[in-house]
């Protein structure tokens, strides 16, 4: 970004300031870290559309491909099978989904996005899994449509597709990621 006096200046997502100012201070006290590298934080989001419709419709490729990059605003990679498999017509080397990595100020403004505003829209919401992380303190997130997101237009996608959301910190446990993630805004489901 370039200021009034046309200087540079850096652009600080939302989120990361909220991080720096309210979520450090609490889980230093919480968890009695003595040195700032101990700190919890978000690492990397991957998202991810596995397209097993990929093997008889070669356009469903190319529209997962569209929606990913309308979603997180970068270009999506198209992983590819590693064998083959005769009972699902799948051969080595054929496209089965596509995935973004996004990281730093990308990953803060999706994360932001993700919990304002994508999971509010899911129909008959009540809250996300608390028990879904995978023993390191990383996050997965399963949405069932792609539509949640404001990005995307009903009348211009073929057909729905869910898509998969994991959140990578730098947590040791999942006590430390969960409370990470509660701090910045994690509608985690209430009970059990």
């Amino acid at each position: 970004m370039v200021s009034s006096n046309g200087t540079a200046t850096a652009f600080m997502p939302r989120l990361l300031t909220q991080y720096r100012s309210d979520v450090v201070p609490v889980l230093t006290r919480e968890f009695g870290y003595t040195n700032p590298m101990q700190l919890p934080q978000l690492e990397k989001i991957i998202v991810n559309i596995g397209l097993g419709e990929a093997i008889d419709n070669s356009n469903a490729l190319d529209a997962a491909v569209g929606d990913i990059a309308t979603i997180t605003g970068q270009k999506p990679v198209v992983n590819r099978a590693k064998r083959s498999i005769a009972n699902f017509k799948l051969r080595e080397g054929m496209p089965v989904g596509a995935s973004v990595t996004l990281r730093s100020g990308r990953m803060w403004q999706f994360y932001d996005r993700l919990v304002n505003v994508v999971l509010p829209r899911v129909r008959d919401f009540r809250g996300t899994n608390r028990n879904s992380f995978d023993g390191n303190g990383n996050y997965s997130l399963g949405l069932s449509e792609q539509v949640v997101f404001p990005e995307i237009d009903y009348n211009q996608i073929d057909r729905l597709r869910g898509l998969q959301v994991v959140i990578v910190t730098t947590a040791r446990t999942d006590e430390e990621g969960r409370r990470l993630l509660e701090l910045l805004g994690m509608p985690f489901a209430t009970g059990r």
